[in-house]
């Protein structure tokens, strides 16, 4: 049995079946997840399929607490990875689970991470997707890649379980040396950012979302760090000071 340094958050967005949800539930008995998370469900947790797939995992149906959005899901995570199994993702980069996973576990036992799951018809959106710092692909046969909602789960804590097993027995120099901003505190900053840049010219209505996209996974690519975002909204509070002055 592993160990269980961090408290991992399994969240669903939108999950339609009852025995997929059933079913992850389940899996998340087997390989010790913290919690479960539920994005607007669109099926009952209480549902008895569900329960019947659950088994000893009935624990995290009863348990999932349901949220109106992705951003209030991931709220208190400091590390946030998502998955992807569409081709239409645009610019965001895909990973590895054997590359990212490592990346989500070397943190603090005091900080949650998440691991984000879409709609089984459809996934996440590019809007969903952006808000993880790291979106991550199981590889699968190009004749027919899409896997079900359930399976991708499982797949992809067993890599996570592995990694955890190889993270606990490496060199200490090669662990944490610093945390990333939360999503929720690049978004907020990010919205701080493209106001100010609409208000001075910078960016116009129509490419404005391109814009901060791109710098938004500037960001994320750079892993800022909490004190780094509070300098750029310090920033931002200095110059929105300076335009009110210089008109008044």
């Amino acid at each position: 049995m592993r160990a269980k340094p961090i408290a991992i958050k399994v969240i669903l967005v939108e999950p339609a079946g009852a025995l997929n949800l059933g079913s992850v539930a389940r899996l998340c008995e087997n390989f010790g997840v913290d919690e479960l998370r539920l994005v607007a469900p669109r099926c009952d947790p209480d549902d008895p399929e569900a329960k019947r797939m659950a088994v000893r995992g009935a624990k995290f149906l009863k348990a999932a607490e349901t949220f109106s959005c992705l951003l209030d899901a991931i709220s208190d995570c400091r590390r946030v990875i998502a998955t992807c199994g569409r081709i239409d993702h645009g610019t965001i980069p895909l990973n590895h689970p054997e590359e990212a996973l490592p990346w989500l576990i070397n943190t603090s036992k005091e900080s949650p991470v998440a691991l984000v799951f879409g709609r089984e018809d459809r996934g996440l959106t590019n809007q969903e997707l952006l808000l993880a710092q790291k979106v991550i692909t199981i590889e699968t046969s190009p004749q027919y890649p899409s896997l079900n909602l359930s399976h991708a789960v499982a797949v992809v804590l067993h890599e996570l379980n592995r990694s955890q097993r190889d993270f606990s027995t490496s060199n200490p120099k090669d662990k944490l040396s610093h945390q990333p901003a939360s999503p929720v505190e690049l978004n907020e900053c990010l919205e701080e950012t493209k106001e100010l840049l609409l208000r001075v010219g910078f960016l116009l209505d129509h490419t404005a979302e391109a814009r901060m996209t791109k710098i938004r996974g500037l960001l994320q690519r750079a892993e800022i760090r909490p004190e780094e975002v509070a300098m750029i909204r310090g920033i931002l509070r200095q110059i929105r000071w300076a335009i009110k002055t210089s008109h008044s």
